[in-house]
C-alpha cells in the first residue's frame, strides 16, 4: 500500500448506523453525520467512483429496547426499514454538502426511493453519483456487512471500507481491553478462523471468494478515509492468501 498510489477507481463504504449517533444513545446527530458527509465529499472530490452501505442499528436498539421477543424476520424487517431512514439522511446531508448522491433500496418503497436495480447503479457510478444502499439484501437472516460484500462483488469495487468506531481490527475488543494489539494488515482465513468479528465470517467469506480487499478504519479519525481511498496505510487491511 504505497503512499504514491493513485486513489482506487471504484470503492464501496460500509457505515454502520451507529457512526451517526455521535454520543447520543440512539438516532441521528446532526453534527455526526455532517462530519462524516465532510470526509466522504474529499473522497467524491477526487472522482472516485463511491457506493455506500448503512446499517440501521441507530434506529433499530432504540426500538427494540421496547420491542422484546420479536421473531428474528421480525426484527430483520424492521432494521431494513431503519437502514432506509438512515440513507434518506445521509443522501440530505450530502445534498446540503453539494454532494450528488442516489438511494436505492432492496425492499421496495417506491414513492420514497427508487428500488436496487444493479445497471441503473451502476450507471450513476459513471455519472460521478454516490449510490447508497439501504434495506441489506433485502433478506432476513443477512447482515448489512453481507449486504456491503455483496454490492461490493455486484458493481465491482476494488475495494470495501469497514467505517468503524476503532481504529482497525484488534487481537480483542480494544473498548473493552485497551492493551490489545491491533494488526496492520491480516489474512482473510486469519480473521475468520481467530473468529475476529469487526466483520461477521459470512461477509469475510464472501469477500474472500471475491477476492474483494477490506480496510478497516475509524470513520471519526479526520483523513483516515482519504488515506484508504488512497492507498495508504490506515487502519487494518484483510487480503487474500
Amino acid at each position: 500500500m504505497d503512499s504514491s498510489k493513485k486513489p482506487y477507481k471504484r470503492v464501496l463504504l460500509k457505515l454502520s448506523g451507529e457512526a451517526l449517533m455521535g454520543s447520543s444513545q440512539f438516532g441521528i446527530n446532526k453534527q455526526t453525520i455532517d462530519a462524516i458527509v465532510k470526509e466522504i465529499k474529499q473522497v467524491y472530490d477526487l472522482g472516485v467512483e463511491l457506493a455506500v452501505v448503512i446499517g440501521g442499528g441507530n434506529i433499530f436498539r432504540g426500538v427494540a429496547l421496547g420491542a422484546t421477543g420479536l421473531e428474528r424476520a421480525t426484527a430483520d424487517y424492521m432494521g431494513m426499514i431503519a437502514t432506509v431512514m438512515n440513507a434518506i439522511a445521509l443522501q440530505d446531508a450530502m445534498r446540503q454538502a453539494n454532494v450528488e448522491a442516489k438511494v436505492q433500496s432492496a425492499i421496495r418503497i417506491d414513492q420514497i426511493v427508487e428500488p436496487y436495480m444493479r445497471q441503473k447503479a451502476m450507471r450513476y457510478l459513471l455519472e460521478k453519483k454516490i449510490i447508497i444502499f439501504a434495506a441489506g439484501t433485502g433478506n432476513p437472516f443477512f447482515t448489512t456487512d453481507t449486504a456491503a460484500a455483496l454490492r461490493g462483488a455486484e458493481i465491482g469495487a476494488e475495494l470495501l471500507i469497514k467505517a468503524t468506531r476503532v481504529e482497525g481490527i484488534f487481537e480483542s475488543d480494544p473498548e473493552k481491553n485497551p492493551n490489545a494489539k491491533m494488526f496492520n494488515s491480516i489474512s482473510f482465513d486469519d480473521v475468520i478462523n481467530k473468529k475476529l468479528r469487526i466483520m461477521d465470517a459470512t461477509a469475510f467469506a464472501l469477500c474472500r471468494d471475491q477476492k474483494l480487499p477490506v480496510q478497516v478504519i475509524k470513520i471519526t479519525k479526520t483523513g483516515a478515509l482519504l488515506s484508504a481511498v488512497m492507498g495508504r496505510e490506515e487502519g487494518t487491511f484483510v487480503f487474500n492468501d
